[in-house]
């Protein structure tokens, strides 16, 4: 079930529940959304911008969290709806969409997933779905998947070039670099390492886990 707190004005927030909410349970969700009240409706009729129904946001998975941590049980969503007119185009139709009304099938989602495919040709594949293997990685995957006895399925080739992309593995960032026949003593990766080797500043540790961290202010309260 979805219930509604706030104004239709302002701001509306949806909370997906499994269950019925307590009294206990809704003074704290109103609390929670700085006293604002729950709609006793089961819809609310104005046009809204919220997010896709496919797309929970980072700040409903943190809402819910906090839900959790303050004793109030079988929230499964939050997201939050900003009122909007009929001709309102203003959003990112990639994250947001348009409603016509806040009713009970907002995070409705009908999309069917797509059955597996086996692929028959990693070439061909990698060059229809633009995944930029190269030829040794392309000749790995024909390998294992005589190893396994069986064709790669989508997911697995897909899988596979991300997991080995340049994003991933820095193949040509971190790579040697020959410049008119002289090996470069530096890659790009090592040239920015440099900076922050020469002045750490403030930097405690970078370049590591895909992390960074910083100094920042002592704490002294008591956990």
């Amino acid at each position: 079930m979805i219930h509604f707190f706030g104004n239709q004005n302002s701001k509306i927030f949806a909370v997906q529940t499994s269950k019925e909410l307590t009294q206990q349970a809704i003074q704290k969700l109103s609390w929670l959304f700085g006293n604002q009240p729950k709609i006793e409706s089961t819809k609310v009729e104005a046009f809204f911008i919220g997010p896709r129904a496919a797309m929970i946001t980072p700040w409903s998975t943190n809402a819910v969290e906090i839900t959790q941590n303050m004793g109030v049980e079988g929230i499964i969503r939050i997201e939050e709806f900003v009122p909007a007119t009929e001709t309102t185009s203003d959003f990112d139709p990639m994250l947001l969409q348009k409603f016509p009304l806040l009713d009970q099938t907002i995070f409705d989602v009908s999309a069917t997933p797509e059955a597996i495919k086996d692929i028959h040709d990693i070439a061909a594949y990698n060059k229809s779905e633009g995944l930029a293997l190269n030829q040794e990685e392309v000749a790995y995957l024909d390998i294992l998947a005589i190893k396994l006895g069986r064709k790669l399925t989508d997911s697995e080739v897909f899988g596979f070039s991300q997991a080995n992309s340049e994003h991933c593995r820095h193949k040509i960032f971190n790579g040697t670099f020959i410049i008119d026949g002289e090996k470069m003593p530096s890659s790009l990766f090592k040239l920015i390492k440099k900076t922050s080797k020469e002045n750490p500043n403030e930097i405690v540790s970078a370049y590591k886990d895909n992390v960074a961290f910083v100094n920042g202010p002592a704490s002294n309260s008591a956990m």
